[in-house]
């Protein structure tokens, strides 16, 4: 494939507190803010919910395969920060796993009719992370 300018993303890099992404210059501002909400957030819970501070990945120098390993790094630290459920093993930030667990049944996957979700990372297409991919199974 020949990358031209309709089809070359952006430089996003990706927040080592919540794994979402920014532009490099908004990455700057956003981070401080993300860690106060965190440490707020993470207050908050119940004792043996609480996690250690995220910490920022060291940073390499260099071209866009540099910044590709960056963005593979925050985001395993902020997945780092999700918690499995007793349950079922899926995973989730503090609060929401609260919630889940109200509701979790101990199922590892959920059916929706014909449907069952699997997490999955999808490569194929531009974007890296949180895909969904759908199985249909005979009923």
């Amino acid at each position: 494939m020949i990358l031209t300018s309709s089809n070359l993303r952006p430089c996003f890099r990706v927040c080592y507190i919540c794994g979402k992404e920014f532009g490099s210059q908004s990455i700057s501002i956003h981070e401080p803010q993300c860690l106060e909400k965190w440490r707020i957030e993470n207050d908050q819970l119940p004792r043996h919910l609480r996690r250690p501070e995220p910490r920022r990945p060291e940073a390499l120098t260099g071209g866009s395969c540099v910044l590709t390993a960056d963005n593979e790094a925050a985001y395993q630290s902020a997945q780092a920060q999700l918690l499995p459920c007793g349950n079922c093993g899926r995973t989730f930030l503090p609060d929401r796993l609260i919630v889940h667990q109200r509701s979790c049944k101990g199922n590892a996957t959920q059916s929706f009719g014909k449907w069952h979700i699997f997490s999955c990372v999808c490569f194929s297409t531009s974007c890296l992370f949180g895909l969904e991919c759908f199985k249909k199974i005979d009923v």
